[in-house]
């Protein structure tokens, strides 16, 4: 095996649960972003939802991965398919749904969203309201650690274009 490749390796980066702050959305629960590819539009949150709570229509433009860590959830257009601890969910590029937490949970749903290209919030006659991407999320969650926590540059991790185009 040739050393060159394992001393060359880039390093891996760690954030521990406590490093990046939940931020409060207020009736939507609490956000905390991981990380940001901007060079890909990849972006990777963590949600923390409270019972009965109910997330705007939206629109994905690329593929989604959900892990539910606790709680459970489903999205109102197909309510059979539950969400709950230890669940997987993959969400194609095209798909439109309004997120659900049921008022009959008894404790906050946890779940990690790794999401590929924009979220396109729907108004309520299906026309895009706003956009959240990559860039916007991390525009979005930096100024609002810096309201609610006095941290104005979260330790997220961003993986940002270099000068030739490449991440």
């Amino acid at each position: 095996m040739d050393v060159s490749i394992i001393e060359n390796a880039p390093p891996t980066i760690h954030r521990g649960e406590r490093d990046l702050p939940f931020i409060d959305l207020g009736e939507s629960g609490r956000l905390q972003l991981l990380q940001v590819d901007l060079a890909q539009g990849v972006w990777v949150l963590r949600n923390q939802f409270d019972p009965d709570t109910t997330v705007q229509t939206h629109k994905h433009t690329g593929h989604v991965y959900a892990f539910t860590r606790s709680g459970s959830w489903h999205y109102l257009e197909s309510p059979e398919a539950a969400n709950t601890a230890g669940s997987y969910l993959y969400e194609p590029a095209g798909s439109t749904h309004t997120l659900h937490v049921p008022a009959t949970n008894d404790s906050v749903t946890d779940v990690s969203f790794v999401i590929h290209g924009a979220n396109l919030n729907l108004d309520a006659a299906g026309q895009v309201e706003s956009v959240i991407d990559a860039p916007a999320i991390l525009e979005f969650y930096r100024a609002v650690c810096a309201d609610q926590h006095g941290i104005v540059d979260p330790p997220v991790v961003v993986i940002a274009p270099t000068p030739d185009g490449l991440a």
